[in-house]
C-alpha cells in the first residue's frame, strides 16, 4: 500500500538557517559561514549523506535476525564529491554531488563473505540508495503565496 511522507521545511531567522519537520521531529539545516550562512547545522547535502548512512544502519538493524547475521557493531562512513561552483552559478558544473561513497563497517565474528553478502542485501533493501541509484520524479506542484 502506498504511503505519503510528508516534510516540511520553513526558513528562520539568521543566515540561511532552516527549520525541517517531519512526523513532529525537528531538525535544523544551515550552510558553514562561507557559503553564507552561520553554521547552526548541516547543510541539507550533509544530510543527504546521513540520510543514505542511516538507511543502510537501520537496514542492518531490522533485518540482521532474520537474515541470521550477528554483529556488535554498525556504522557507516559516507563522502561525496561536491564542486560549490555549480550551486553558486556557474553552468558548466553540475549543482549536486558528482560521486558517493560509503564503506559498511561491522563489528562481528562472521566471515567476509557472509559481511559481504549482508551488506548487499543492505544495499537492496535501502529505500534512500534506491532514489539515489535509481532516481526518482521530482514534482513542484503549486507556489503558494501565504499573506
Amino acid at each position: 500500500m502506498l504511503q505519503t511522507v510528508k516534510a516540511t521545511a520553513k526558513k528562520v531567522p539568521g543566515g540561511l538557517t532552516v527549520e525541517n519537520e517531519a512526523r513532529g521531529f525537528k531538525l535544523i539545516m544551515d550552510e558553514p559561514v562561507e557559503m553564507g550562512g552561520t553554521n547552526k547545522g548541516m547543510n541539507p547535502i550533509e544530510a543527504l549523506l546521513c540520510a543514505l548512512g542511516s538507511c543502510q544502519v537501520i537496514v542492518a538493524s531490522a533485518f540482521a535476525k532474520a537474515k541470521n547475521f550477528k554483529f556488535e557493531e554498525c556504522f557507516v562512513e559516507v563522502e561525496g564529491d561536491f564542486d560549490p561552483e555549480g550551486f553558486m552559478g556557474n553552468p558548466d558544473i553540475r549543482n549536486g554531488f558528482q560521486d558517493i561513497r560509503f564503506k559498511v563497517h561491522f563489528k562481528t565474528d562472521e566471515a567476509q563473505d557472509k559481511c559481504e553478502e549482508f551488506a548487499e542485501f543492505m544495499a537492496q533493501q535501502c529505500p534512500v540508495e534506491d532514489n539515489l541509484v535509481n532516481g526518482v520524479k521530482v514534482t513542484r506542484t503549486s507556489v503558494v503565496i501565504d499573506k
